[in-house]
């Protein structure tokens, strides 16, 4: 079953040359089921990029997804025309009342250096994490939301790395039978692009807390909380294959000296066309949430969601 999105929202257009399972609007007014309500907080600078890579991760699962894009603010966003927001974007404040979602994706955000209460945004952050607690059944925190969830949730402050941890890195499956890693390989690849890191003892240790993914240089990549309601993800399952070729290219040209991402591109000479080595595992991460996290505790009645 597909996802279904706006007929006009650029995803569309990308996501069905790409042979993935995507419905208009009004295609979808046909239907007559009761689809999954996923919700997609983007808090990153270039929000149609992201959007694509999100929804083509969720499209592919045999349920029917509806997708509505959040924004914080009427903040005008520099990467993305206003008329795209205006478009197909709902201001939180207008949804918080009147809505109730099975699930909820908060991306990440280019504040990896910026303390928490500093972000500019920071009480609205807190808002909606303690919001997504009544009003969601499942919450995916990516990277930085991860880290700043951990942190407001459960008291886990992060530490800063002297050398940012850019690159593909091999990971470890903690437990084969855990329903969010069913079906991952014993160890697995996976981007990262982060400053920050939680020291994976106090992840362990946490009574609240499972860590379900670990890689030796950057700790956790995959915790969840044991009720399920928060899955956070410090890497990037979601990237593209030449994401991370973007973002080094992009800081070279901004007048860094930034490292070269490892293990990324062949022989470690940027001039070479990366490959994506993680798609399957994040394609199988994000279905695992939406039939396990998700449609599997859903009520059928949103209104129903338990506290």
């Amino acid at each position: 079953m597909p996802i279904k999105i706006p007929d006009l929202l650029p995803a569309l257009k990308v996501l069905t040359e790409e042979n993935i399972f995507v419905m208009s609007d009004s295609r979808a007014m046909s239907q007559d089921i009761r689809p999954l309500e996923i919700a997609i907080l983007n808090l990153m600078p270039n929000k149609i990029e992201t959007e694509v890579q999100l929804m083509r991760l969720l499209a592919n699962t045999p349920l029917q997804v509806n997708i509505d894009l959040l924004r914080i603010d009427m903040h005008v966003s520099k990467n993305t025309p206003e008329s795209h927001m205006s478009n197909f974007y709902h201001l939180f404040d207008d949804v918080k009342n009147s809505k109730n979602y099975d699930g909820l994706i908060v991306t990440g955000a280019p504040l990896g250096l910026i303390e928490y209460t500093d972000v500019k945004y920071w009480d609205k952050m807190t808002e909606i994490m303690d919001w997504a607690k009544k009003h969601v059944q499942s919450t995916i925190y990516l990277c930085w939301a991860a880290h700043a969830a951990l942190y407001h949730q459960h008291g886990l402050d992060r530490g800063l790395r002297e050398q940012k941890l850019s690159g593909v890195y091999k990971h470890k499956t903690i437990d084969p039978l855990e329903p969010l890693t069913q079906g991952f390989d014993d160890f697995f690849l996976m981007p990262h692009s982060r400053y920050a890191e939680v020291p994976l003892a106090e992840l362990e240790a946490h009574p609240d807390l499972n860590v379900l993914a670990t890689c030796e240089e950057g700790g956790a990549f995959l915790i969840a909380s044991k009720d399920r309601r928060s899955v956070f993800i410090t890497g990037h399952a979601e990237y593209n294959a030449t994401t991370l070729a973007d973002e080094y290219w992009r800081d070279v040209n901004n007048g860094l000296d930034p490292a070269v991402p490892e293990n990324y591109f062949p022989d470690d000479n940027p001039d070479n066309l990366p490959a994506n080595m993680w798609r399957s595992h994040g394609n199988l991460l994000y279905c695992n949430w939406l039939n396990h996290y998700v449609y599997q505790a859903t009520p059928f009645d949103l209104s129903q969601l338990s506290v």
